[in-house]
């Protein structure tokens, strides 16, 4: 029976032709192989290196984690590997994509191989490096896609408040902290009086107009630490971390007058507009996170109710 003979010269014509770096290291850390992709890539030829300590050819390598790495193969005589999630490159050498990638330097993903002899002994070890630049771009502008996806949908489109179900989730996270810390927190819905009566009449462009630099005007009202959302159509809300009525009650009144005072501008015209509010803060007798709003929605009704263009506590 036929049984092929492989050519004593095939490993190294693989090992040097292959578009992975590997190269081996002995006991005391010297290098005895070092394949052409390493030399193409280091710049370091391997009658330069070869019997060399890797850190006298390298003395920028992070002597302390490869040094541990290496370690633990010779001692469990067992595979070891890192992604360049963890850590981007072992030696810094440049890539070969463009420039737009974002990245200066090649990213590689390294594998730890241990050499055993007949006895079972570890003597080498072989660590081969793959070039994961491309995969690492493309990981990364998928991440920001999905980060910046992930921030459109927590977004009103039209004013570009947190919207209600984020404003909710934001709400339910920081009752949670105000209750275990023992934290005051107070919360105010925003209403804009008649507006239906301003869209009609200035049309719905207009509308929008009016939401929007009512948003801003909100926000710039506010502490940098309050939460502010369009609510829904023309409701607005805030939430206060850290802010007992009083301050949410002077804060709401603040911004309430501003607006009073304040005309609101699409195009050519001068659009005059007021607010209704209703407050609510955090005591004894405070249900869950929905118990905030239910109170704060029943003072706006009362001012409402009272003829608009009012700020009112709830008082339970």
């Amino acid at each position: 029976m036929y049984e092929p003979v492989l050519p004593l010269f095939l490993p190294s014509y693989i090992i040097n032709r292959i578009n992975v770096g590997i190269f081996v290291i002995d006991e005391k850390l010297d290098i005895v192989v070092w394949n052409k992709f390493m030399e193409t890539n280091s710049g370091k030829s391997t009658a330069e290196v070869y019997g060399k300590n890797i850190f006298e050819c390298f003395p920028e390598l992070p002597r302390m984690w490869f040094e541990r790495k290496v370690k633990s193969v010779f001692l469990l005589k067992n595979f070891a590997f890192t992604s360049w999630r963890q850590r981007p490159y072992l030696f810094r050498f440049p890539h070969h994509r463009p420039v737009t990638g974002g990245v200066d330097s090649m990213r590689q993903d390294c594998t730890f191989l241990p050499v055993l002899n007949d006895r079972g002994e570890v003597k080498f070890i072989c660590i081969t490096l793959i070039d994961v630049t491309e995969t690492s771009i493309y990981q990364t502008m998928l991440n920001e896609t999905m980060l910046g996806l992930e921030k459109l949908s927590q977004k009103d489109a039209l004013t570009g408040l947190l919207n209600r179900r984020e404003f909710t989730r934001q709400l339910d996270r920081e009752f949670k902290r105000a209750l275990r810390y023992g934290k005051e927190l107070s919360f105010a819905l925003i209403d804009l009086d008649h507006f239906k009566k301003v869209n009609d009449t200035y049309g719905h462009l207009a509308g929008d107009e009016i939401l929007r630099q009512v948003s801003r005007l909100c926000v710039n009202s506010m502490r940098d630490t309050d939460i502010v959302a369009r609510f829904g159509g023309e409701e607005f809300a805030v939430l206060f971390p850290e802010q007992g009525e009083k301050g949410a009650m002077e804060a709401i009144e603040r911004f309430r007058k501003q607006i009073e005072k304040e005309a609101m501008i699409f195009e050519t015209q001068s659009i005059s507009v007021t607010i209704s509010a209703g407050v609510s803060a955090l005591n004894r007798n405070t249900k869950d996170a929905n118990d905030l709003i239910r109170k704060a929605d029943a003072a706006l009704y009362e001012s409402k109710k009272n003829g608009r263009n009012q700020t009112t506590l709830f008082h339970s």
